[in-house]
This record gives structure tokens, C-alpha cells and sequence, in this order.
């Protein structure tokens, strides 16, 4: 049984923990929160009666195992390193951090320290993005990849009221790349590694985030075209070119409906039965880590979660998005 604390009591949180009921070596042990008030709300949906109001001491506990991290971007390096330098595995909502530098110090603390760190990428880890893997060599040469994730947000509506959410707000490290952009580029580093040439463009809102923007990165022998937003929808799917035919795919967040178009005219079905709610899937890989006595995912490995932030640190670079964390050293 692997006893695991939360630090942060929302939305997303909420959903982990639905998926990972029917994992049985999960069990959720303690709840921190800024405000005993906030930890003993969230806590008693749970049964849960270990509650920390600091980090610190729930970091030295002895009565958890391990760690989920869904705090916002900004705070994911500090609060993840302090649990890994106190010998606590670490599964931290993605991205992982606000640039690559603080990744590379994530990864050297949870080295140093021998625990398990991995970033809570989901989609990567779901079966349908093991079908994209199994089945790619049927369409031939990869000459293009094609992802798009663009989602009109509800915070918005209240940005444009003139209330900045966490969500626009750059204190935070947030913003349409650092939500919904990285969901394109992270399965892309995970099929085809790190891309020779970054290109970007994208609208900065007056808070200092990106609103949407677009990417072209460049291979040897294939390039990748990038789409997202906050502020418009789309419903357009992701596509993977080959010279043989292309793989279409429903949603490159979360893939389920698969299928691939021969030049010849005919198409096969690759969807399969996801039989888990998506995040069970990465809780389950975090879970079967630490029994393994791994300290990395053999899928979202250390390397694909530093590449793609650097690729991140290119995009923002090229769109002027700046974040406080890039100031700081840890």
C-alpha cells in the first residue's frame, strides 16, 4: 500500500482521485491545504483525517509515502524538490515546472535522492496512445505531425470582465501553452524526440499570457505543426502523415478514436476500449513505479519531460512570455 498526501484541493485533483479508487495500492493518507478550514473540507470527502497546513512538516512525515502535486506551475519545483529531498516520490500535474531549468534541478534532487519523480503527463500513458505507437509504421515514412488542442475557456469570459483568474495570470506560470499547448508537444517528443528548429507565434493578452499560438518545428525528414487556445474552440482533430496514408486521431489529449486513411481510398479502425477514466492510467504507472522500485517512467522519462520544456522555453521565447520563475534560482 503506497500512503499518498495531496497538495491542492481542486478540480483536477478531485478527478485523479475518482480514477484512482479502483487502484488498490492507493491510499489516500494526508491533505494539505493553505487553510485547515479548506483542508478539512476537502479532507472529509475522503475520510481523510491527516491535514497539514505546512509543507515542511508534511514533507518530513512519516505516515506518507509519497506525493500528488497539483498546486499551480509556478509552485510545482519548490514544493516537489522539498518532498524529494525528504525521500517522498513525486507525481507532479504537468508541466512539470515553469522552465527547463527547474525541471533539470527536479530531476537531479529526485536522482540525488533516489525516489521516483514523473510528471503527471496523461495521454501519453492512456491505451490509445499505445496504438498510435504499435500502429505507425503502417502508414509509411512520417513526413507531418499535426496536433491541435484549442479550448475556448470559462475564465475567460471573467478575464474579459476584467478579473484575471490564475489561469491568465503570468504569476503563476500559466497561460495557453503552459495549460493546453504542452498536450500537443509532449507526444510529439515522445514519437519523434527533440526537433532541430522551433518557429512560434501567438497573441499575449494584456496580463502578460498567451491567449493561443501556433508552432512549427522542423526534423530532418518531417515537420510538426502545433495549434492552441484559451480563447477559441476547435474542433478540428490531430493527424500524423505518412507517405503510405495518415492516422487520424480524435483527440491528442486523451486519444480514443483512431484511424488510419490509405492512399488507396480505405481506412481501418485502431480505436480500442478504454475501460479506466483517463487518469487512472498515469496514477496507476506512478503506483506500479514505486512498487518496481523505479525512480523514472520508462514513458514520460526524465529526457521527454526536459526536452519538451526546452522546447516550451523556445515557444515562449518567441512569443515574449515571461514568467517570475525565470528570474529565480532554487
Amino acid at each position: 500500500m503506497v500512503r499518498i498526501g495531496i497538495v491542492g484541493t481542486n478540480m483536477i485533483t478531485e478527478r485523479l482521485l475518482e480514477a484512482a479508487i479502483a487502484i488498490e495500492d492507493f491510499k489516500l493518507t494526508a491533505v494539505y491545504s493553505r487553510t485547515t478550514e479548506q483542508a478539512e473540507k476537502f479532507a472529509s470527502n475522503y475520510g481523510v483525517t491527516k491535514l497539514f497546513t505546512n509543507l515542511e512538516e508534511m514533507a518530513s512525515s512519516e505516515e506518507i509515502d509519497a506525493v500528488y502535486i497539483a498546486s499551480p506551475n509556478s509552485f510545482h519545483a519548490q514544493q516537489a524538490i522539498l518532498f524529494l529531498q525528504n525521500g517522498k516520490h513525486v507525481l507532479c500535474e504537468k508541466p512539470l515546472a515553469a522552465n527547463a531549468a527547474e525541471v533539470a534541478t527536479m530531476i537531479e534532487a529526485a536522482q540525488e535522492h533516489q525516489v521516483l519523480l514523473m510528471e503527471a503527463m496523461k495521454s501519453t500513458l492512456l491505451p490509445g496512445f499505445k496504438v498510435i505507437q504499435d500502429n505507425l509504421h503502417k502508414i509509411g515514412p512520417i513526413r507531418r505531425y499535426f496536433a491541435s488542442y484549442c479550448q475556448y475557456s470559462s475564465r475567460y469570459d471573467k478575464y474579459k470582465e476584467g478579473i484575471v483568474l490564475n489561469a491568465f495570470n503570468p504569476k503563476f506560470a500559466n497561460g495557453a501553452l503552459m495549460d493546453l499547448g504542452v498536450y500537443c508537444l509532449y507526444p510529439l517528443i515522445t514519437l519523434f524526440g527533440e526537433p532541430n528548429e522551433v518557429k512560434a507565434t501567438g497573441i499575449m493578452l494584456e496580463s502578460g499570457v498567451d491567449g493561443e499560438g501556433s508552432v512549427v518545428l522542423s526534423y530532418d525528414d518531417k515537420d510538426a505543426v502545433v495549434m492552441y487556445s484559451k480563447i477559441t474552440n476547435s474542433s478540428l482533430p490531430s493527424e500524423i502523415q505518412g507517405e503510405k496514408g495518415s492516422m487520424i486521431i480524435d483527440k491528442i489529449s486523451s486519444p480514443e478514436q483512431i484511424e488510419i486513411h490509405y492512399n488507396d481510398g480505405t481506412t481501418e479502425q485502431l480505436s480500442i476500449e478504454q475501460s479506466h477514466p483517463v487518469m487512472y492510467y498515469e496514477v496507476k504507472e506512478f503506483i506500479d513505479l514505486i512498487n518496481s522500485g523505479k525512480i523514472e517512467s520508462n514513458v514520460n522519462t526524465f529526457a521527454n519531460t526536459y526536452t519538451t520544456m526546452q522546447v516550451v522555453d523556445k515557444v515562449r521565447a518567441e512569443i515574449g512570455l515571461k514568467f517570475p520563475n525565470d528570474e529565480k534560482v532554487i
